[in-house]
């Protein structure tokens, strides 16, 4: 059986930690004003990965929050994946030469798929696609847009491509404490054949065990964020759980 990671998720704007309530810029938490802190707090908790958000960058489409990225991911001994904002070859070069482990890709899977495809074979395994999903249809630009394109059948087509990881997000659940899409997180996994990460939702130990219980179908993980920062889930007791 494969491993089940939980992603303790750091969302960076302005420099600080912060947490969004279904991605509105507008309903905005500041939970800590230093992220690199954060990061070694979850590194000295048992984390297996750190996830970083660049906010700002998402909503730039440049990455904005590159030298605390950096500083991060150089500051911790354990993997970091970034996404926010990184739609260039050029783009992903430069954040993986940061130390960065792997790069999450979401908008320009759907605008530039010729970069998705050429990004899939230069660096394989560094590159995960992030599905962020609105009643099925993939949404994009930082929530702000939803396109018309299916998030399984986009699955489905990038991983012929070769994308091997995928980060599920049902945007309706993001922030919300309301437990994750299990359903809709499982048929990905099933229909693309790779690993999928499940973002948003998760509120409770409980949910992180329904999630595990599909490791073998290809539900690689979890990204907790909120649940973190408010005390509901705590990461050295999750680890023993899951």
């Amino acid at each position: 059986m494969s491993a089940f990671i939980i992603y303790p998720a750091i969302d960076i704007r302005g420099g600080k930690c912060v947490r969004l309530i279904q991605g509105d810029y507008n309903q905005e938490t500041v939970y800590n004003e230093n992220p690199l802190e954060v990061a070694k707090a979850w590194e000295a908790q048992g984390a297996k990965w750190i996830h970083l958000v660049d906010l700002d960058g998402a909503k730039a489409g440049k990455p904005v929050n590159d030298q605390l990225i950096g500083e991060i991911a150089r500051s911790v001994s354990v993997p970091v994946q970034v996404g926010g904002g990184i739609r260039s070859e050029s783009d992903v070069d430069y954040v993986l030469s940061l130390g960065v482990s792997r790069i999450i890709l979401g908008t320009a899977a759907i605008e530039d798929r010729d970069f998705v495809r050429s990004v899939l074979q230069k660096h394989g395994e560094k590159i995960a696609i992030g599905l962020d999903a609105r009643d099925g249809y993939v949404a994009t630009r930082g929530w702000l847009e939803t396109s018309t394109v299916k998030a399984d059948e986009l699955a489905v087509e990038l991983a012929r491509e070769g994308a091997r990881t995928f980060i599920f997000t049902d945007i309706s659940r993001d922030g919300m404490m309301g437990g994750p899409n299990v359903e809709a997180i499982v048929n990905l996994a099933k229909v693309s054949g790779q690993t999928v990460i499940a973002s948003g939702g998760v509120s409770q130990y409980e949910d992180l065990q329904k999630l595990a219980e599909h490791t073998d179908e290809g539900v690689g993980g979890a990204i907790v964020g909120k649940a973190l920062y408010t005390g509901s889930i705590k990461l050295e007791e999750a680890h023993s759980l899951v």
